[in-house]
């Protein structure tokens, strides 16, 4: 490995190690010890290199290089729970077989890492920007974007800009994320005790556990379950929210045990995982509506479920709302982002697609994906890398990693990247 590549790595493994989930909060620290702590490890590291840096009260920290008409490079170093199923620490920064292991690897400690080491490249070859780069870094991207609205309220955001978190060639349109809590009355006696499962919003939940009035065994095992001092409990696949289909959501098998004993827990599963509003049949070239219910709890007589709603770019926001209404039950706003959508022929697309073309070899056309970005957060930005078409899905699953193959080639694609949207 080439020196910058072996630095690169070193300094992902050590991000890694720190556990930046959304914990609990202080006056110092918005989003936990964790959070905080990654971010001093990386704003240190930038200034080590002799960038500029700032530190805007543990919400969000910058890197700046350059002078003239600003440009963004917009990231995050907060990860989703650890969740279960991993075979590697998550929080330990493994490098083995070629890859680098732990939460946040891939989602977005590596591309962060690549970035910074890019930048660093290029002051040390001499390059001088002709326009001034804000490397922002957020710690709540995954938990409702406090950060960019601190961000908002210190510094001015650049119009134009990037995020290296979403996937290559180049994202022009993400679809809308909408965030709901319902509620579905139980009555006075439920089937069960208590009910709860999930762990994010936008993770698909991958264990759920109830404890039952009258526990039947062998429903239980037909259904795969575990059975645990009167608790039934399932375990699934966790995957990213707006990809529900690449997980395997622990909630449903929980209902099914109690479909028979409740025409409420069938009305349930009807809404959640029969779509019986017909929700997924909202579509636009940015692909379907996906509907993920992944977090579910039993409190004060009715059951509540967070579910993650990714909706088509060009659909109207009203279309989805009366779309839900018709599920007939309470239901709440949690979070709501509307939709992305670029000019895919407009030259920051062209530039990243071409510089993406050059490195790699490969013919390519821009998409749009479910997934959302920072890159909404500019009047024209766009997400670029680092996942590729054909990876193996682990962002937000069990045993993330980022090869350290793909680790140099996102050096080598935003350093040259970089330099043409700056020189």
């Amino acid at each position: 490995m080439t020196d910058i590549l072996k630095q690169t790595v070193r300094s992902i493994s050590e991000s890694i190690r720190f556990d930046s989930s959304l914990s609990r909060a202080t006056s110092a620290m918005p989003f936990g010890k964790g959070a905080a702590d990654c971010l001093a490890h990386f704003l240190s590291l930038a200034q080590s290199f002799g960038f500029e840096t700032h530190n805007y009260d543990n919400y969000v920290g910058e890197v700046i290089f350059g002078e003239g008409e600003e440009f963004a490079i917009l990231a995050h170093l907060d990860v989703v729970p650890a969740g279960n199923g991993w075979t590697k620490n998550p929080f330990g920064g493994e490098v083995s077989d070629g890859k680098i292991w732990g939460r946040g690897a891939i989602d977005d400690k590596g591309p962060v890492m690549c970035v910074l080491y890019a930048l660093k490249a290029l002051k040390d070859e001499g390059f001088v920007p002709r326009r001034k780069i804000k490397f922002i870094v957020g710690c709540n991207e995954e938990n409702g974007w406090a950060c960019i609205e601190h961000y908002h309220e210190v510094a001015e955001m650049p119009a134009e800009g990037f995020s290296p978190d979403g996937s290559f060639p180049v994202i022009y349109a993400e679809k809308g994320i909408l965030h709901v809590r319902l509620h579905f009355p139980m009555g006075e006696r439920p089937p069960f005790f208590f009910l709860e499962g999930g762990s994010g919003a936008n993770m698909v939940c991958d264990e759920c556990s109830a404890t039952p009035r009258t526990l039947t065994l062998t429903r239980a095992r037909e259904l795969g379950l575990e059975i645990r001092n009167k608790k039934i409990i399932a375990h699934g696949k966790s995957a990213h929210g707006s990809t529900p289909e690449l997980g395997e959501n622990a909630i449903l098998p929980i209902l099914r045990f109690f479909e028979g004993k409740s025409d409420q827990v069938k009305y349930i599963i009807d809404c959640l995982f029969n779509d019986c509003c017909h929700l997924t049949d909202l579509e636009d070239e940015t692909g379907k509506l996906t509907f993920s219910p992944n977090i579910i709890k039993y409190r004060k007589g009715e059951v509540q479920v967070i579910c993650d709603i990714r909706y088509p770019a060009t659909i109207p926001y009203s279309a989805v709302i009366e779309k839900l209404s018709e599920i007939g039950v309470k239901y709440e706003t949690i979070r709501h982002q509307p939709p992305l959508m670029q000019d895919r022929d407009g030259p920051l697309v062209r530039t990243l697609l071409e510089t993406y073309e050059a490195c790699t070899g490969q013919h390519a056309e821009p998409i749009a994906i479910g997934g959302g970005t920072y890159a909404r957060a500019l009047k024209n930005g766009v997400a670029f890398g680092p996942e590729m078409a054909d990876d193996e899905p682990v962002m937000h699953q069990a045993d993330e990693y980022i090869t350290i193959e793909r680790v140099k080639l996102l050096l080598d694609v935003y350093k040259k990247a970089i330099e043409k949207l700056t020189k």
